[in-house]
């Protein structure tokens, strides 16, 4: 554990994330509904980078848009905060901090105004959020009842029947959130054989397991193949609601023909994973794998209205967001509503 950020002030740089998501989100949210989701995306990014530029770390980002000739901002690799424009080294003042971030999970939805449209980010002391390639990743996450009771290679209806145990209740009670691919054929013809509800959502499988750890949200379980910086930041968050994900690389042979032709061949992905530190791309990963960090941050604010939080509401005199805050140490969960009052001695706060 990096000595300088445990002794940092942690509960002031949760709050500091917070304002990072609620600014990503407020931007991103002003572009919703226009059907354009780079201009929604390059909103949510350019609000998120500039916030971040006067937060007191010394920031770098190991989940985000991209490599450095495929994004302009938020790339991974790239330093940010206060502690940025110092060498990075044992004399920074600032606290050492690794970032994951989606500064708008959902552009589609963000675009067409649909539910669940979030901006994320998470934060660990350096080497507390694995490095994970911008490839896919197999995943399966659960809530607390259910951590250390299924796993990912066993049948479907094994790990349905487990769950309903764990949960007590009916398999048939049980509601799977499924990405709506070509991919998951099959797995939703196995969940529907084995009795279970699916939830088809058109993105935003982070969003969705966040939803599956949170008790009274409807869904229970997330199953199917994803991107892999999602898998690290639902393991972030996982790591503070007492959740599990359980998640493997895929590589290209894997894929459905519709996928195949969106990722490189695999010598290259596996290249890239080598040069990240990952050796075994067969590698079940676990929550603690994905997420090793003993302090982590995680601050998602709604873009839209979701499962678990609304999205921004604007009004005449400011507007109002809705946001989760956690914290592993000290161990906290956090709603936060907040009202951003823009008008003055004589605005009226809506409540």
């Amino acid at each position: 554990m990096s000595l300088d950020l445990a002794e940092a002030n942690f509960s002031h740089l949760s709050k500091e994330f917070l304002r990072v998501v609620e600014v990503a989100a407020v931007e991103s949210a002003r572009t919703m509904g226009f059907g354009q989701r780079k201009q929604s995306d390059r909103a949510a990014v350019e609000a998120m980078r500039e916030a971040m530029r006067s937060v007191p770390m010394n920031g770098r980002i190991v989940i985000g848009e991209g490599e450095r000739d495929k994004a302009p901002m938020l790339y991974i690799g790239e330093r940010v905060g206060r502690g940025a424009a110092l060498p990075d080294d044992d004399a920074n003042p600032f606290p050492a901090v690794d970032i994951a971030v989606d500064p708008l999970e959902g552009t589609n939805l963000c675009a067409t105004g649909a539910p669940n449209a979030i901006a994320v980010l998470a934060a660990a002391e350096r080497g507390g959020l694995l490095h994970a390639p911008d490839m896919y990743m197999n995943k399966l996450v659960v809530g607390p009842a259910a951590r250390g009771r299924l796993h990912i290679d066993a049948p479907v209806a094994e790990n349905l029947r487990i769950l309903s145990e764990c949960l007590r209740r009916a398999v048939g009670d049980l509601v799977v959130s499924v990405l709506d691919r070509p991919r998951h054929e099959k797995l939703i013809a196995e969940i529907r054989a084995a009795g279970a509800r699916i939830q088809l959502i058109s993105d935003g499988d982070l969003s969705a397991g966040i939803s599956a750890a949170v008790s009274g949200s409807g869904v229970h379980a997330v199953m199917g193949i994803g991107g892999a910086p999602e898998g690290v930041l639902t393991a972030a968050a996982m790591k503070c609601l007492n959740g599990e994900i359980q998640a493997r690389f895929v590589l290209k042979e894997q894929l459905h023909a519709e996928d195949c032709a969106k990722v490189a061949e695999d010598s290259e992905t596996i290249a890239r994973m080598q040069a990240m530190g990952i050796t075994d791309p067969k590698r079940v990963y676990q929550t603690d794998d994905l997420a090793p960090g003993e302090r982590i941050i995680f601050a998602m604010t709604g873009v839209t209205n979701g499962n678990v939080l609304r999205g921004v509401r604007f009004f005449g005199e400011g507007k109002r967001t809705s946001s989760l805050l956690m914290t592993t140490r000290p161990h906290t969960v956090r709603l936060v509503d907040t009202v951003h009052v823009e008008g003055g001695p004589d605005a009226v706060i809506r409540l």
